[in-house]
């Protein structure tokens, strides 16, 4: 920023009458004021008066401000709509179809269910719904929204836009009381019937959005709470991997980790983490290109197991892992919802 000083001083001396008032323009930085004086250093001669008056105008020119260049967003975010619905607010869908995908002998209920939304709920793949279950608390008030990743194409089972599915696990647990607990909402939606009123909110985020390059390599990781859950949701959509894999076999693969069954070649747990260890320098090398996405969902302790794969692997490279990492959330290449 460019300056100059314009000043009117008027000067008095010790033994004379009032000097004739004189206009200048100044450099800044040739002037110095302290208290009761006025000094300024001209070709090395130095005049001191006492101040009777200074009237000084600074003139700046400043530059343009730069403009804020606006991000684009790698992800398909143009024209998403988040929270159209809210939960004071939200919007009463209809029950279509209400299906357990787990067989009578298996360790837990999952189930399929697909509701209506008329097209009032225009959700992207990677989005999030809201449920609120029927009924009060133990306080008697509504019971607060709960969030489900969408289990759909952003068309819908149906193919139409107007449908939206979720992929609920039933909770039933003993706890150390060995009171048998049941969780609210997944009871609910587990229960639904075909015609049933459920009142939705959202769609919520933006953070597990797809890319927009159809070229990008897109690496999913997820796990839950429950071994058993892993096997339960890849296995009952096994049918549909299986048609992915023989449509695109160059561009699609698909590998499973299923602890209660499963072993390494030490004969450790196969764990998500341990599948990916084995394939740990191939993956490497997709995370080193600019259009690969990362996107995990499922216990923080699964993103601490990539960690200590991806650290000695950095390191070859002379990469600090965990720098890299912000760098990649940064570019939204590492998108993460843990807990």
């Amino acid at each position: 920023m460019a300056s100059t000083l314009n000043a009117a001083v008027s000067l008095t001396s010790s033994k004379s009458s009032s000097l004739p008032a004189t206009s200048c323009a100044i450099a800044p930085d040739r002037i110095r004021f302290a208290k009761g004086a006025f000094y300024y250093k001209s070709n090395n001669v130095v005049t001191s008066r006492r101040v009777v008056s200074v009237r000084a105008e600074v003139t700046t020119t400043d530059t343009p401000p730069v403009k804020k260049v606006e991000k684009e967003s790698k992800k398909n975010e143009e024209g998403v709509i988040t929270n159209k619905y809210r939960p004071k607010e939200p919007y009463t869908g209809k029950v279509l179809l209400n299906t357990k995908i787990t067989a009578d002998d298996a360790p837990g209920e999952t189930w399929h269910m697909v509701f209506s939304h008329q097209g009032e709920i225009p959700y992207r793949e990677g989005q999030s719904v809201g449920v609120i279950a029927d009924g009060i608390d133990k306080n008697g008030k509504p019971h607060k929204v709960r969030l489900y990743s969408i289990a759909s194409s952003a068309l819908g089972d149906l193919g139409n836009s107007e449908t939206v599915s979720l992929c609920v696990k039933r909770l039933v647990y003993t706890n150390d009381a060995g009171e048998v607990v049941k969780g609210v909402c997944s009871n609910f939606l587990c229960d639904l019937k075909p015609g049933s009123d459920v009142k939705l909110t959202g769609p919520v985020g933006k953070e597990m959005l797809m890319p927009k390059d159809p070229n990008a390599t897109v690496i999913m990781v997820w796990t839950e709470k429950k071994p058993n859950l892993i096997f339960v949701v890849v296995i009952n959509y096994l049918q549909e991997f299986d048609k992915m894999k023989a449509k695109a076999p160059e561009n699609f693969r698909v590998d499973y980790a299923i602890s209660r069954e499963q072993a390494n070649d030490k004969g450790e747990k196969m764990y998500i983490q341990t599948r990916m260890a084995q394939y740990a320098p191939e993956l490497w090398e997709l995370l080193k290109k600019d259009n690969t996405f990362v996107y995990m969902c499922g216990l923080k302790g699964m993103e601490k197991g990539i960690d200590d794969i991806m650290v000695s692997l950095a390191a070859n490279d002379g990469i600090d892992w965990f720098d890299y990492k912000k760098q990649l959330k940064k570019a939204e290449q590492w998108n993460v919802e843990v807990y």
